[in-house]
């Protein structure tokens, strides 16, 4: 089955995100058909700017510690015995919505903007998308699934710890950027003194493409492997997004560009597209659940099988 989408705007237009007013400091602001696009707030649910690592709080104290030990613990060879282990799909069966609503019990102590509900976060993505980009519904899915590998830190699926779950993501098998969160401790990760390792395209070719890196590992590369070994057939950009979605120090920062292919730069459009989204509608307005769980649904049915391995 082949799914055509159209050309998103381009990566200029869509950083040019309009502001809300200083009087409006985190609710979500949704536009309907006759309002303006979607408005980027210029602070979280908590007063506080998105993405924020450097400010003294509790929860950034929590955030840093957590990428302490992700930097530590993501090498090459945890990377490759997780994906061999994810990669069999045998944890449980279940559908999509079950693991939506499965995914309430996950708390991300990555995430210093957020602490409500996974679920409210999906939706809150998936019906911001929906009202800017009505006639992508490959979109509107991508959004509400694409945190759904979340659950590997649940005991049913191993109980991972946080840091091999969910945070920023980057290629191992070569050179930590210093646009990752917190660089300085990649010096204690075993790989950052392997000379195999430690070059800008490390063991890696440039122009090799996405596809050919592997990625510190947690729930982006387990759900996109999720789809693809059940046979969803998202477009290639849904499954990009799946992928590479925490992969801020591309989609935001711009490094890593030179391993990556012509499918790759067009995909990353749609990449920066989805990221406003994913980033900016975090809110503590919740999304009624049973009133848009309908049209969910009918798009789970379309690009997905009943039941899928996990």
């Amino acid at each position: 089955m082949t799914i055509s989408i159209e050309k998103p705007m381009f990566v200029e237009e869509v950083s040019a995100f309009q502001k809300k007013s200083e009087n409006n400091t985190g609710d979500l602001t949704m536009a309907s058909e006759h309002d303006e696009a979607f408005l980027a707030p210029e602070m979280n649910a908590f007063g506080r700017q998105f993405r924020n690592y450097d400010a003294e709080n509790e929860r950034q104290k929590s955030v840093e510690e957590f990428y302490r030990l992700q930097h530590i613990n993501q090498t090459v060879d945890f990377v490759k015995k997780m994906r061999a282990e994810y990669g069999k799909l045998d944890k449980m069966v279940m559908s999509i919505w079950e693991c939506c609503e499965l995914l309430n019990d996950v708390v991300d102590e990555s995430d210093p903007d957020l602490d409500e509900p996974q679920i409210q976060h999906l939706l809150q993505s998936a019906e911001a998308i929906r009202k800017d980009y009505p006639n992508e519904d490959w979109l509107h899915l991508t959004a509400l699934i694409h945190d759904l590998g979340k659950v590997i830190t649940l005991p049913q699926f191993g109980g991972l710890p946080q840091w091999a779950t969910v945070g920023d993501t980057f290629p191992v098998g070569c050179a930590f950027d210093e646009s990752n969160v917190h660089h300085k401790y990649f010096s204690e990760n075993p790989d950052f003194h392997n000379q195999a390792y430690n070059t800008k395209s490390g063991i890696y070719t440039e122009g090799c493409g996405l596809n050919n890196v592997m990625m510190s590992w947690g729930h982006d590369d387990y759900m996109y492997l999720v789809a693809k070994k059940n046979g969803s057939t998202l477009p290639s950009a849904g499954q990009f997004i799946i992928r590479y979605h925490s992969f801020y120090p591309l989609h935001t920062a711009g490094e890593y560009t030179h391993l990556m292919n012509e499918e790759d730069k067009e995909n990353l459009k749609w990449l920066h597209v989805f990221n406003k989204y994913d980033l900016y509608s975090k809110s503590k307005v919740h999304v009624d659940v049973e009133k848009v769980k309908p049209y969910y649904m009918s798009l789970i049915r379309k690009y997905f099988p009943e039941n899928l391995r996990w």
